[in-house]
């Protein structure tokens, strides 16, 4: 079985798609059949490159660049700090829970627990000021179409 997607090639994919999701299936193609490179039947942690997608996905959420958020159909959606500052200028079109930032961790008892913050709280000051500078009109334009919320009638954002 050959792999589509590793190492560095999933950051790339994932800064020139902006999403990804992290493995449901969905209108956007999934981290862990892209590093399956092919569709998986049931749970990933069943599959042959259940090490390599646990990886790929730990990888990608602890960088710097990646925000873990239920953007997608309410599924773990892998989104990258290009779209924050758009996301974070047209929030109030989105539902609060799908611009939450998960972080899960392991506790000192072995426990996995997820947290979750705004994406407002959780963002460097100088997104909120990339945000801040960003009219409605531009930052719509700046979305993918899967995550893009529809526009209000008579709101150009200018």
């Amino acid at each position: 079985m050959s792999r589509c997607v590793v190492g560095p090639d999933i950051g790339a994919l994932l800064e020139a798609q902006g999403v990804l999701l992290e493995s449901a299936r969905g209108p956007i193609p999934n981290l862990a059949e892209l590093v399956a490179g092919e569709p998986i039947a049931g749970s990933w942690w069943a599959h042959p490159a259940s090490h390599e997608i646990f990886e790929a996905i730990n990888s990608l959420a602890d960088s710097a660049d990646v925000a873990r958020m239920r953007l997608v159909n309410n599924k773990v959606t892998l989104v990258h700090r290009r779209l924050w500052p758009p996301l974070l200028r047209l929030s109030a079109r989105f539902d609060d829970a799908a611009l939450l930032v998960v972080t899960e961790e392991h506790t000192t008892s072995g426990a996995h627990r997820a947290t979750s913050s705004p994406l407002h709280d959780w963002v460097a000051p100088e997104v909120l000021e990339e945000a801040s500078r960003l009219n409605e009109a531009d930052a719509m334009r700046m979305l993918p179409a899967v995550v893009r919320p529809r526009a209000e009638s008579g709101n150009d954002g200018a």
